[in-house]
Parts: C-alpha cells; structure tokens; sequence
C-alpha cells in the first residue's frame, strides 16, 4: 500500500485566493476566500499582498484543524516567470526573486509559489509551482515570424492544458510521453496548441493570436491595426485594451459571458449567433492549422475549459474538425487539482522535481 501524500494548494486571483488540501485523490478542503476592493485598496503593490493573503490560508488551515506538519508538500500557482519546460517546479531561491521581481509583467498569480514556499519552509517540507504561463516548449520553426526583430512567444494555459493532457491519456490507457494531441483552453483567452510527447511544441498565444475569444481580439489584420494605432484616436492603453479585455464577444456583444449570449440567440438575436459561430469557426480553423504540425498524426483533438460545458459552442466546432481525430471534452479547468496532481506525480516518483535556472 503506497504512503498518502497530504498537499495544500494555493491559487492567487485578483480578487480571491483560492484554497485546498488533499489527501492523494480525495479533497479534504476547497475553499475561495474572498477580496473586496476595500481590503486591496490598501496594497501599492502585489507583493505587498504577500503576508495578507498568506495569513487568511493560514487562518483556513487553523478552522479546519490542519496543521502544516500534517502536510507533505505546498503548492502554489506559478507566475509569469523566464521561459521554461513544462512540469513539477521546486521553488527555490532563484525563483523567488524573480517572483517577487516580476521577470516578465506582474501578475497576482506569482504569489501562489511565494506563499507555498513561505508555509513549506516552517515544517521543512517542499514546495511547487506547477506549469505557469510562461512553459516553453517550442520548436525552432514555430518562434519565426515575417520580422527578424519579433519572435513568436510561447504564453498559454499550460497548468489546465497540461492536466488535462495527463487525464485523457490515462483515461486511454496510453502513455503520455508518446502521445499527440491538439489542445484547446476555451476561456476567457482561449489557447490552441499541439502537443507532442509531453511537449507543446506550438501554441497561439490567445494575447497575440488565434481565434477571437470572449475578451480577446486574437489575430487581427495587421494593415488595419497598423492604421488604428497611428491613426491619433487612441492612447497606446487604449489600443491594448481593444485587443486584450475590450475584445472578442465583449466588443462585438457588450458581454464576456457566454451564457448571456446563448440565451440571446435563444431568443432569435442573429447578430449574436453569427458572432459566437465566428468564434467557434476559428477555434476549429485553429485546430486545423494545429494537426498540421505533426502531419495529422493525433491521438485526439482535446477541449477544456469553461466554455467547454456549452453544448452548442462545441457542437459547431465538433462538426467542422471530427474529420481530422477522434474529439474528447474535459469541461472546466480546476486549477486547484491541477496543481495538486503535479505534486503528487513528484512525492509518488512518477517525475523528478524540475530545478529552475
């Protein structure tokens, strides 16, 4: 009989943290504690958050008796960090600093590894970070683009796609690091990427390309966005909020929620049928474009994420793409498990801990 591994887990929202502990597969506790404009209000900065939100998991841990001796590992969400391999990550000293240094953009989610490693250390057990956004796992070929001085960058849901990755490749009885698969994250930002052998060796970045998403403008003409930013209309702010937040169903349909837009086309509203068929069509030309890296050679075409659980945004884009690979829905993207599994995969010994560097 294999030792039961306890591991707490730590995701830091703009508005909430959210919390769980597991004992292997069962959740012992998941709780989303709450963040009112008020209580941020008087943070300057993210890290200064850092004891804040470190204090309320404690605060969690001590109502339901938990003690952080009871615990084999932490884990936290990782943040925007350097580019690096998909996997189970030590948070160690380096990381840290570029955690509390914001290497690439700042973003609350870094506080999860911060918080991991700050509870780890006062019981000497380890803590992780499990697939940021910033996983690299690129090919030469997919960083080029038609200006020498911009290079493709790999930014996608790595945490959620990974996972899920791992979830349907035991669920087929194959192994994951000999497997291939389109994944697609249909969310807020939605992801589309190719992964081969445990690798995603191309993804649309959903800030820059891609089909158009709920909040995000994916790949625009550059001609006409060329024109709108020299145009005088607009601020550089202005512009990035047209393609990231004040884009997708939002510009088109005043909403993000897709659920509003499916009871508007329920109601007969054509404009917002044809928008939300326009972005389940270039989910599915994405995917297209995506099977082509490995030759159509997959194990499947995978979809997750919230949007997932629409019934009518997955059937059209099933009906354009179940030519190409048998197609497997996974709706939803819990994240809190999603990081417990990455440790869990490292205290069992199914992989070695990564080292960043």
């Amino acid at each position: 009989m294999h030792k039961e591994y306890k591991v707490l887990a730590i995701n830091p929202g703009s508005t909430s943290t959210k919390v769980a502990v597991y004992a292997d597969s069962t959740c012992l506790f998941e709780q989303v504690i709450r963040h009112n404009t008020e209580e941020l209000k008087e943070f300057n900065t993210i890290n200064d958050q850092f004891s804040f939100r470190r204090s309320l998991v404690e605060q969690e841990l001590a109502k339901r008796d938990i003690k952080l001796s009871d615990l084999d590992a932490a884990v936290g969400r990782g943040g925007p960090l350097k580019p690096m391999k998909s996997g189970t990550y030590l948070v160690n000293d380096r990381m840290c600093d570029d955690l509390l240094n914001h290497v690439q953009t700042e973003h609350v989610s870094k506080l999860g590894g911060l918080i991991a490693r700050s509870l780890a250390d006062k019981v000497g057990i380890p803590a992780f970070i499990v697939d940021p956004v910033s996983v690299d796992e690129f090919e030469p070929l997919a960083r080029i683009t038609g200006i020498p001085e911009i290079k493709r960058p790999s930014l996608f849901h790595a945490l959620n796609l990974k996972a899920v990755a791992h979830r349907v490749a035991n669920d087929l009885g194959i192994d994951y690091y000999n497997a291939s698969f389109v994944m697609v994250h249909l969310g807020g930002g939605i992801s589309v990427g190719i992964q081969r052998n445990g690798q995603m060796i191309d993804v649309s970045n959903p800030n820059d390309t891609g089909p158009f998403s709920p909040e995000r403008a994916g790949t625009i003409p550059t001609g006409g966005l060329v024109k709108m930013c020299f145009s005088g209309k607009y601020t550089q702010k202005e512009m990035e909020g047209k393609l990231i937040g004040n884009a997708g169903l939002v510009a088109h349909l005043g909403t993000n929620d897709a659920r509003q837009v499916e009871e508007r086309i329920a109601k007969g509203d054509l404009e917002a049928e044809t928008i939300y068929k326009a972005m389940a069509y270039q989910v599915a030309k994405e995917i297209g474009a995506m099977a082509t890296v490995v030759n159509g050679r997959l194990d499947g075409i995978i979809l997750t994420g919230g949007l997932a659980h629409s019934n009518l945004l997955i059937g059209w884009i099933k009906e354009r793409i179940e030519f190409i690979a048998k197609v497997y829905v996974y709706p939803g993207e819990d994240e809190l498990q999603a990081l417990v599994e990455g440790a869990m995969r490292v205290l069992r010994g199914e992989e070695q801990a990564q080292i960043y560097e």
